[in-house]
């Protein structure tokens, strides 16, 4: 049985803010496509259940600038939009938000408040672009083997093949 994960977000009038609240989470696979559609992938829980997501964003987006961190409870993605604006909403078509989609009100400002993302606290965080992060064997994904364990957090690297970004942690 699919399962999905809760997904926070929030934005800036430059970039959105992607989280996927996923505790343990292992095989963290994310693609991030130009056009906007952003998956997620990833088993968690004793009896290792599948989560998936799919969601076509609001508007186009620069995958190249994108970037995201895999930590131990949850995955922490920074999409640059194509476009610099305001997003109406997270997601396009009239339909309405699904229920495990919801505001980071810890990251939210107002649109007349953006000061760009240097007013966001990321607690030390370390990121990863998604694009050019290929590897030699044309697979562009980048599976991170060692512990990387420090202070709570789990660090790990992504790759984009082709307009799609794999991330991938390894337990």
């Amino acid at each position: 049985m699919r399962r999905v994960p809760e997904v926070k977000w929030a934005q800036r009038q430059d970039k959105v803010f992607i989280t996927v609240q996923l505790p343990d989470a292992k095989n963290a696979k994310v693609n991030l496509e130009p056009e906007g559609v952003f998956s997620f992938s990833a088993s968690a829980g004793a009896e290792n259940h599948l989560y998936e997501l799919k969601l076509e964003l609001f508007d186009k987006v620069n995958v190249e600038e994108s970037k995201i961190n895999v930590g131990v409870r949850s995955i922490f993605c920074i999409v640059e939009k194509a476009e610099k604006g305001w997003w109406k909403k997270l997601l396009r078509g009239d339909g309405k938000t699904p229920h495990y989609v919801k505001v980071d009100w810890d990251k939210w400002v107002d649109e007349d408040e953006d000061n760009g993302a240097g007013d966001l606290d990321l607690g030390g965080m370390d990121f990863s672009n998604f694009g050019g992060m290929g590897g030699d064997d044309g697979m562009g994904g980048f599976e991170d083997n060692t512990n990387q364990e420090e202070e709570g957090e789990d660090k790990s690297d992504a790759g984009i093949t082709e307009g799609k970004t794999e991330a991938a942690q390894s337990t």
